[in-house]
């Protein structure tokens, strides 16, 4: 069992769990993932790592609850434990001295794009964060991702906060200006991951995405994860989860992804049944 030492709620639904498992946290890279289960009656379901302690032993992660299994680990709390927490998984991601390297995150991807920019600092590289949400009220780890950052650009879909737009407009207008920029690293929704690199693609920037399909086993045995690059078939768990943006079959990868809305809803509502106890949870 891996025990939570530490919770913290940064929004409504986004939660920090910091759990106690030191050999993870030994292995861990940035750009790694873990799979949890909560229960023996659980799903399994990949989180990104968002920070480790070695000495500590411990790794924490950062989640939104959108479906049954998540919903259901927002009712845990400190001295709680999870069942399995199996990683460092994944490829770690690529770090060296390129450049100039920009970080694009949206969401609470701000939080999973931290240590990358923290790694690509420590190399050497001239950072630039560009940060996305709807609104300042969604923002998090702001201060965190800074200190990683020599430049930082906020933008928000309401101009509560930075830019009003989203995060293709400054990172057109950084690629079209006297800024080389030798690497794009974009983390969040696949939509926005998908118009990043349509907006690197004219510009011949190489562009790494963190992508996020449907896991289960996070071993390349059970294929369910598989993307296509170029049309070769490739598994986000054991050869990604970061690809070349310009090479990722968007459309199939957007398709894959909506596979289960209906099962994940139909779970939703069971979930949901059982928390206020309507009695009919199947």
């Amino acid at each position: 069992m891996y025990t939570i030492v530490e919770r913290q709620d940064l929004l409504p639904r986004v939660h920090l769990l910091k759990i106690q498992a030191p050999k993870v946290a030994a292995a861990a890279a940035a750009g790694q993932f873990v799979i949890l289960r909560i229960d023996a009656e659980g799903e399994r379901f990949p989180l990104t790592i968002a920070d480790w302690d070695a000495q500590a032993g411990t790794v924490t992660v950062i989640y939104m609850e959108i479906g049954a299994s998540t919903r259901k680990l927002a009712k845990l709390g400190e001295g709680d434990a999870i069942l399995d927490f199996a990683g460092p998984l994944g490829k770690p991601t690529e770090i060296e001295n390129f450049g100039t390297v920009v970080c694009v995150s949206g969401g609470f991807a701000m939080a999973t794009i931290a240590p990358i920019a923290r790694a690509m600092k420590e190399a050497g590289n001239r950072v630039i964060s560009v940060v996305g949400a709807r609104s300042k009220d969604l923002f998090f780890w702001h201060d965190r991702l800074t200190k990683y950052s020599d430049e930082m650009i906020v933008c928000t879909d309401d101009g509560s906060a930075g830019i009003k737009g989203v995060v293709t407009e400054p990172l057109r207008d950084l690629l079209a200006s006297s800024t080389k920029v030798d690497r794009v690293i974009v983390i969040g929704p696949s939509v926005m991951m998908k118009f990043c690199s349509k907006t690197t693609q004219p510009f011949g920037v190489k562009t790494i995405v963190s992508l996020n399909p449907i896991m289960i086993d996070g071993t390349g045995m059970c294929g369910c994860c598989r993307v296509s690059l170029d049309g070769q078939t490739r598994f986000a768990c054991v050869d990604g989860p970061e690809f070349d943006g310009h090479k990722v079959d968007w459309d199939g990868l957007l398709v894959r992804q909506k596979s289960y809305v209906a099962e994940e809803a139909v779970a939703a509502e069971r979930c949901r049944c059982k928390e206020e106890g309507c009695g009919n949870h199947g």
